[in-house]
């Protein structure tokens, strides 16, 4: 199934949902994340959505013209990330926050920070934002069932003791991500945090060679961020899941010390501290 067919799909299937949300959604200008946000929107809820550059911004108001406004920020730097956080502390609070955004090859490139893409985009990023935005009630991390069997080496997330592999940064990158999603979750009480496995879906990055569907992919994530009523994710919270069902991550990633080891790093690296207790659902900074 093709992004396209999928979008249709969900227009036919879209229904109203009990009580309405308002989510912000990284990466979110084509594949799982525009898919994502076209599913929320249809089901009634308010959706902004996130593009690198005004380019891609205005597909994304073409493909979903119902979201409420498209953020633009580069996701590659730290001052991007500190700028897309601002713009959406601007918009007001939100219910749910997905952090979708990620990259895979071509990751070993240096950003103007000194750090690899890969690991500025799909760590450093949702490290930044989770530390600017405005804590939400839920926020999800998307991982990858790739992480399993990863070493976390947050010695050495730059690799300038390695030999640059592509699959292996990824992989651990996205252990990095559940590590930081169940920090949140065990020092943020009040905030349901969680890690998906999409699975391998057809979109931009994972090719169309990938064998997983592009709905099943991203229904997890919608269903975190604005659970229905009675919904058995609806009090999900330091959990991984995989098409709608908690699975066993990693052990890497229960582990409270390197939780906060990646934490301390992030924070080193971005020059931005972690709130340990943040102003929760009230928009107080």
């Amino acid at each position: 199934m093709t992004l396209c067919e999928a979008i249709q799909r969900t227009y036919l299937l879209a229904q109203r949902p009990e009580i309405m949300a308002r989510i912000f959604i990284t990466g979110s200008s084509t594949g799982l994340g525009l898919l994502a946000g076209v599913q929320l929107a249809e089901r009634g809820h308010s959706v902004v959505l996130h593009a690198r550059d005004d380019s891609r911004a205005s597909d994304a108001l073409a493909a979903l013209p119902q979201a409420e406004t498209v953020v633009v920020g580069d996701l590659e730097t730290i001052a991007g990330s500190v700028a897309v956080a601002t713009a959406v502390n601007a918009l007001g609070r939100f219910d749910a926050l997905i952090h979708n955004a990620g990259v895979y090859s071509g990751g070993q490139r240096t950003t103007p920070d000194g750090v690899r893409a890969l690991f500025a985009v799909n760590v450093l990023a949702p490290y930044v934002l989770t530390s600017l935005v405005t804590p939400p009630e839920r926020l999800i991390y998307l991982s990858s069932g790739m992480h399993l069997g990863a070493e976390a080496n947050l010695e050495d997330t730059q690799w300038q003791r390695r030999g640059w592999s592509d699959s292996m940064a990824y992989s651990e990158s996205k252990l990095h991500v559940l590590l930081l999603a169940f920090a949140v979750a065990r020092l943020w009480p009040g905030v349901k945090a969680n890690g998906v496995d999409p699975g391998w879906v057809p979109t931009r990055m994972g090719g169309q060679n990938a064998t997983d569907d592009l709905l099943e992919g991203c229904a997890t994530q919608v269903e975190l961020a604005a659970p229905a009523r009675h919904s058995a994710l609806s009090d999900a919270s330091g959990e991984y899941f995989h098409h709608m069902r908690s699975r066993d991550p990693d052990p890497q990633s229960r582990d409270s010390a390197l939780q906060d080891q990646l934490l301390a790093l992030c924070a080193r690296t971005s020059g931005i501290e972690f709130r340990i207790q943040p102003a929760l659902l009230t928009g107080d900074q």
